[in-house]
């Protein structure tokens, strides 16, 4: 596979990360189980959003390191 596949591919997929990962924090955040922590204050909340903002990079590298793979020498 060519790099400009990998990275029109990776590109794809890239943002339907982003859109899932940020779908499932705002849905986490709404939980019961979140809205006890939320109460405690508003440096919670910052704390959360910029944790689980931040956490998509993870899931990400790997993909991106493989968008960035140089091709297959021709023979």
């Amino acid at each position: 596979m060519t790099v400009r596949r990998r990275k029109f591919i990776g590109a794809i997929l890239l943002l339907a990360l982003v859109t899932v990962w940020s779908l499932g924090i705002m849905a986490l955040s709404q939980s019961p189980a979140l809205a006890g922590w939320f109460a405690s204050g508003r440096t919670a909340q910052i704390l959360f959003y910029a944790i689980a903002g931040m956490g998509w990079v993870l899931p990400a590298m790997p993909l991106i390191r493989w968008m960035q793979r140089p091709d297959a020498p021709a023979d």
